[in-house]
């Protein structure tokens, strides 16, 4: 069993490209670069988090990301605290039905400045980075109801804690002290 998920873990990390799996030369974080863009204008990037929208444009797609810390191997952590918004800035089309919302996708590119759009009615002073890489991060998988889902006496429909796994003395037709052919 480890050697399998070594195996799975090793092919997954292949597929990765190489700009975002190797932090970009001088780390600049979402908030430097919205205080003072002017100053890293020109400055490569390497930042990810979760999908927000897609905005396609004549010959361009930009991507709003909630930016979040990218843990080694250049993925989004979930579990950190988000640190801003910034746009993603593609050459060319890209499917909003292939970035949906609250997807994980880390870029690699340079920042190119700011733009400035509402949330909700706050005007929001955007860092863009013109996109050179990507990785769109594969959905979590989903396995079913989890423990406790089914209410707190049973766990999953097919378990109970009454009668155990469904083996034993009273459990199968017609055997146990209960069934008796007498």
């Amino acid at each position: 069993m480890p050697i399998a998920a070594m195996a799975l873990l090793l092919g997954c990390a292949g597929h990765v490209p190489d700009d975002i799996r190797s932090p970009a030369p001088a780390p600049l974080t979402v908030s430097e670069a919205r205080r003072a863009t002017e100053r890293h204008v020109g400055t490569p990037v390497r930042w990810g988090g979760s999908i927000l929208g897609v905005e396609n444009a004549a010959d361009t797609t930009d991507v709003e990301i909630l930016a979040r810390p990218l843990n080694a191997t250049g993925e989004p952590r979930m579990d950190a605290t988000p640190q801003g918004r910034f746009i993603a800035r593609f050459h060319g089309f890209l499917d909003p039905a292939e970035y949906p919302r609250q997807r994980l996708l880390t870029i690699s590119g340079v920042l190119v400045g700011t733009q400035t759009r509402d949330v909700g009615e706050y005007p929001y002073r955007y860092p863009v980075v013109r996109a050179t890489g990507k990785h769109l991060w594969p959905a979590p998988e989903s396995f079913g109801p989890g423990p406790g889902d089914w209410g707190p006496w049973y766990p999953a429909p097919w378990y109970s804690p009454w009668y155990g796994t469904g083996w034993g003395p009273w459990w199968g037709p017609g055997f146990g002290p209960w069934y008796r052919p007498w």
